[in-house]
């Protein structure tokens, strides 16, 4: 076939459509080429759904003790994908990918020996942010009030896998500690990055 050259193309009717091969063909575009977009592009690249962004209370949690992170209130939630009633973002049918997951929280008072910071996929832990003094009763920093951790995973997740959020602490002296989620402080956050 021949060579097609010109500098514009328009439908025949004012604000028609012009169509470009049929289902089944290939449009090449070499490399050295640059396309510029001016208008509205639908259907290219990836819309990063689903995604959420979750946050929750000043809750208390007990020393020694894995704890998951309460995150009980949404800002984000495109998919209904994130349940606030047991705290865990679950993969939608149809959403598996690659998908970037963020944690962050603040503990409240008390000088601590030993701090963990950790995403499960299905009940198992994947990643963790783990802190320790060296010695148990050795505070990890000395007259602390506030300690905050964050954690970024990248993970691969098919349809009904589901990540949840936990936390360990030692605390030097006292049974409990505050962990504080609320929004602005700590959060739970992730998206799709591609199917």
């Amino acid at each position: 076939m021949g060579t097609i050259k010109t500098t514009n193309i328009e439908p025949i009717a004012d604000n028609g459509t012009v169509t470009l091969g049929s289902s089944g063909d290939t449009f090449t575009v070499p490399s050295g080429v640059t396309i510029t977009n001016s208008g509205t592009a639908t259907g290219f690249g990836e819309a990063n759904t689903p995604n959420f962004l979750v946050y929750g209370i000043d809750q208390a949690m007990s020393d020694n003790t894995t704890t998951k992170l309460q995150f009980n209130s949404e800002a984000v939630d495109s998919d209904s994908a994130y349940d606030t009633s047991n705290y865990r973002f679950t993969v939608p049918s149809g959403k598996g990918g690659l998908y970037c997951f963020n944690t962050t929280y603040r503990f409240e008072g008390g000088m601590l020996s030993q701090i963990n910071l950790n995403f499960r996929k299905n009940g198992s832990d994947i990643s963790s942010f783990y802190t320790y003094s060296g010695g148990v009763g050795t505070a990890i920093y000395n007259s602390q009030q506030y300690v905050s951790r964050n954690l970024t995973l990248f993970e691969n997740c098919s349809a009904g896998d589901y990540i949840e959020v936990f936390a360990f602490f030692d605390i030097i002296s006292g049974s409990t500690l505050q962990c504080d989620t609320r929004q602005g402080i700590g959060q739970f956050s992730g998206f799709r990055i591609t199917s």
